[in-house]
């Protein structure tokens, strides 16, 4: 029996059901081959938005508090050659995420559904890419004490999810769950 696709609507609703409801969200999306160019386009693109946005608002209103007295300040031009940088590079890591994570799925007995991976990469990344709204005032700092239980959150979903959403047995997961956080964890902080 084949998995049923989903609609983008109802799939909007399932990533963000990952909030409150992570057990249920994975879960139902398990059951789902969803499209990976639907979930770039509908909504991982405008979710990896927000930090680079973030940072360019932040930093051009405020300048960056990197730990001296006076805020680092850069031209409107700096600022979004780096914001878009930013963003290609967020973007770049979690598409090849989802792609290297779809490719080793064979070796631990994982799903093989591209479409599963992007959403449970989307999932995954979805509280650092909102707690990024912390860019807005750009405080080393402030950034630090935010986006770190941020990550911790991300790591839990990731252990959480992929067993779930893409049928890991346990005794084989947990090679795949190492690399998952390390290679999440590094697109993520880039």
């Amino acid at each position: 029996m084949g998995k049923r696709v989903i609609g983008s609507g109802i799939y909007s609703f399932l990533l963000l059901k990952a909030f409150y409801k992570s057990f249920k969200a994975f879960t139902e999306l398990a059951k789902v081959d969803p499209s990976p160019i639907s979930i770039i386009f509908r909504y991982l693109l405008w979710l990896m938005l927000l930090p680079p946005l973030s940072s360019l608002i932040g930093a051009a209103n405020f300048g960056w508090r990197l730990g001296a007295n006076e805020p680092l300040m850069m031209g409107s031009n700096s600022l979004i050659l780096i914001s878009v940088g930013y963003f290609f590079v967020l973007l770049f890591g979690l598409v090849t995420t989802a792609i290297i994570g779809c490719w080793m799925a064979g070796t631990c007995g994982a799903s093989e559904s591209l479409g599963r991976h992007f959403a449970l990469i989307t999932i995954v990344s979805q509280p650092l890419a909102i707690a990024s709204i912390a860019h807005l005032f750009p405080d080393v700092l402030v950034n630090v004490l935010i986006l770190i239980p941020t990550l911790i959150w991300s790591m839990y979903l990731l252990y959480k999810g992929i067993p779930i959403a893409l049928g890991t047995p346990p005794e084989r997961g947990m090679p795949r769950h190492i690399w998952q956080m390390a290679g999440s964890s590094v697109s993520e902080s880039a």
